[in-house]
This record gives structure tokens, C-alpha cells and sequence, in this order.
């Protein structure tokens, strides 16, 4: 599905971006990953077809270097996928002026400056391209302590919809994403909240959290042709969470 494509993953040191990386490479793919820790070197010591870079996604030299990278191999980059983000938990009234920004920062100003970026690296490629953002359900739903977060990932829908209604002429694509309750790196601490944990598995039809995986093919899916006519849209992978 992804033979002889490139792509940029960014957070993937755990969890979604991790499989992801892993998914790509299974599908056929190349992978430029971005991670703010050094010591996540050693879990892809054995894994071939990607190559890793250190450094924090409000740091536009990572992304100008991986370009220099890739230019160098003569490997053209095709997708792009926004997965870095940062979590907050605050009550509203609590929330300073300095938090909320340090949040948007990271899960909105930096994915707008990567997608600047990269689109104009493939518009001066003259190649195509698809960008993959990744936002949360609670970006489209009510949450106690979470107005901070939801705000950063609401974001992303009208940014991921303008994008791709101005750059579908360059033929770059852009959709986003919305996990629900997916079994990743916070999973363990969440179940021993035996009551919030409860109650999350009696709102979802599926009565379960998704696998990792199940988000990643998804992923892999908009990154690919098959999904060349999907373009702007915001789709919930959650179990039937939204729809109940």
C-alpha cells in the first residue's frame, strides 16, 4: 500500500506513533520519525527502512534537515503525519494564559508551520502529497477538564479542511483523524481508574478501547492512492463513541 513512499512521522518515540513507524514499513514504506528523546534511539535499533531525528516539532530546522536528508538520497517525501501532542488535564478556571499557549504551541502553531512546510516542498517538487493530522473525539465533544485540549484539537478541523479545499490544485491532500479511547502508552495508568475506566467501556458500543493498530491502517489507508479521493475530512476511529 505504501511501496516506494516516504513519510514523516512526528512523536514517534511511544504509543500511535510508534506502531505507526512500524505500520508504514510493514505497508512497504520509508520512515522519517521525530522524537524529543534520545534515549527512544534504541527501540528502533533493529528496525530497518526508517532513519530517526532528535529534536521538538516547534523546531522548524528538524523538518528543513530531513528535507536535506531526503534530497541527498534522492528519496522523495509524500506524506506527512502530525501525530506529536501534548495532553492537559486542568480545570478551566485553573488554566493560565502562558499553559494554554504552551499547549497550542505544540498541537496546533507547530503542525501549521510543518504543513507550510512541507507543502511547499512538494509544490516546488512539482510532486503530489497527503497530510494526515491527528486530533482526538474530544475535539468534537464535551469534556470536564479538558477545555484546553479540545480547544487545541478543534483547532485542527477548520485548519485541516481550509488546507485542503486551497491546496487540492497541487494535488496535496489533507485529512484528520479523531481516535477515541485507544489502548496506547497512558492505557495502563487510565485502567487502574477502575471507575473512570468503567464508565468509558459502558459509552462505547463496542464495549473497548481500540488497538494502536487499528488507528495506524487507518493512517496508512489516507497516506495511500486508494484514498486519493478523500480529501478535508475529519474521521472518528472510536468504537462508535460520536455516533452514540
Amino acid at each position: 500500500m505504501l511501496k516506494n513512499k516516504s513519510i514523516i512521522v512526528t512523536g514517534v518515540g511511544k504509543g500511535l506513533g510508534f506502531d505507526l513507524v512500524n505500520s508504514i514499513i510493514s505497508y512497504g514504506g520509508f520512515v522519517y520519525g521525530i522524537t524529543r528523546s534520545r534515549s527512544d534511539l534504541k527501540k528502533f535499533k533493529n528496525i530497518k527502512n526508517c532513519k530517526i531525528f532528535i529534536g521538538d516539532v516547534k523546531d522548524t530546522k528538524i523538518l528543513k534537515n530531513i528535507f536535506k536528508h531526503s534530497d541527498k538520497s534522492k528519496n522523495i517525501i509524500n506524506g506527512f503525519v502530525n501525530n506529536a501532542g501534548q495532553r492537559q488535564r486542568k480545570k478551566f478556571r485553573k488554566i493560565s494564559r502562558k499553559q494554554i499557549k504552551n499547549l497550542f504551541d505544540v498541537n496546533f502553531f507547530s503542525i501549521f508551520e510543518n504543513m507550510q512546510l512541507f507543502s511547499n516542498y512538494l509544490i516546488v517538487k512539482k510532486k503530489p502529497g497527503s497530510i494526515v493530522n491527528i486530533g482526538s473525539i474530544v475535539g468534537e465533544n464535551g469534556f470536564s477538564e479538558l477545555s484546553g485540549y479540545a480547544s487545541s484539537k478543534t483547532a485542527l478541523i477548520g485548519l485541516t479542511k481550509s488546507f485542503s479545499v486551497e491546496m487540492a490544485n497541487y494535488n496535496i491532500r489533507a485529512n484528520l483523524v479523531n481516535p477515541g479511547f485507544v489502548k496506547t502508552s497512558y492505557f495502563k495508568k487510565f485502567k487502574q481508574k477502575k471507575k473512570l475506566y468503567r464508565w468509558t467501556i459502558s459509552r462505547i458500543p463496542q464495549k473497548r478501547w481500540g488497538e494502536p493498530k487499528e488507528v495506524s491502517n487507518l493512517i496508512c489507508f489516507l497516506l495511500s492512492e486508494l484514498s486519493d479521493y478523500i480529501n478535508g475530512a475529519t474521521i472518528n476511529i472510536d468504537g462508535g463513541w460520536t455516533a452514540s
